[in-house]
């Protein structure tokens, strides 16, 4: 079945008594912003969690802005919310599946199959008419135990590795003038890896917002083979998830994660960057 689910669905299931929606909305900049969002309302029953106080751990000289959080206390906070390896849980947003991605990687990652992410935000929920509410749901805490599957991961000196295999296909998430070194808003150097390929993540959507039929997806990674081991990353491991996401979807057979991504690679100074097309 297709990780991307429509409001239709989550509205028919909302209620269900293994089902647990979360609440992944962030604004970069404003890091109130998706709390303040969820509590003014959300949908009945969703919980919260922060992209920056859940969803990552604390930031220090190596790792990037958004290092991954800490298995275990990741496994915590889920079960204190009520998730444990039996819950099926719908992941929303309202940035075109950014946020919600990074928890379904999260998730995959520690071994939990049934992370779905709701195709439409939270907004074209609220536009259809569908069901708003300001009520903090009282959750019963459970277990979470997490089976952790390294593999889809990899890390800097992987990366390095795979610039001198051309086997293996690394491609950047970020927009293009951020990739070709052009302008950089965010980060304090400008360019990408050596030898990456560019693949914004919000191409994976439509104009509306929406996701991209896999007829769409496929025509848009039609120059990434799928026969090759795949690495993603972005500026710090979080707009790369869409990317990740997609191609999961098309069936590709080896895509991993660079988490700590171009904020980690360009915090040690003797890494080679290149700027322009590659």
């Amino acid at each position: 079945m297709s990780v991307l689910v429509n409001k239709a669905w989550v509205l028919a299931r909302m209620y269900e008594p293994d089902v647990t929606i979360v609440d992944c909305r962030f604004m970069l900049g404003q890091p109130d912003a998706g709390r303040i969002s969820y509590e003014e309302n959300h949908i009945p029953g969703a919980v919260f969690l922060d992209l920056e106080k859940d969803l990552s751990s604390s930031v220090s000289e190596h790792g990037g802005r958004h290092p991954l959080p800490d298995t275990g206390q990741l496994a915590a906070k889920l079960g204190k919310v009520g998730i444990n390896r039996e819950t099926r849980v719908i992941a929303y947003d309202d940035q075109g599946g950014l946020y919600a991605s990074r928890l379904w990687w999260l998730m995959s990652y520690m071994g939990h199959e049934t992370v779905f992410v709701m195709n439409e935000g939270f907004s074209a929920w609220k536009d259809a008419g569908y069901p708003v509410s300001k009520d903090q749901p009282v959750r019963v805490p459970t277990t979470f135990t997490a089976d952790v599957h390294p593999e889809m991961l990899v890390n800097l000196e992987d990366v390095r590795q795979a610039m001198k295999d051309p086997s293996i296909v690394i491609l950047d998430s970020r927009e293009s003038s951020r990739y070709l070194g052009l302008n950089e808003t965010i980060d304090h150097t400008a360019g990408h890896i050596p030898g990456a390929k560019n693949k914004f993540w919000k191409g994976v959507l439509q104009d509306n917002g929406e996701w991209k039929s896999l007829d769409e997806l496929k025509e848009y990674y039609k120059d990434v083979p799928k026969d090759h081991e795949i690495i993603v990353y972005c500026g710090s491991g979080v707009s790369a998830c869409p990317n990740v996401l997609a191609l999961t979807e098309l069936g590709y057979p080896d895509v991993r994660l660079y988490a700590g991504s171009w904020s980690d690679w360009i915090s040690y100074s003797e890494n080679p960057i290149a700027t322009g097309e590659e």
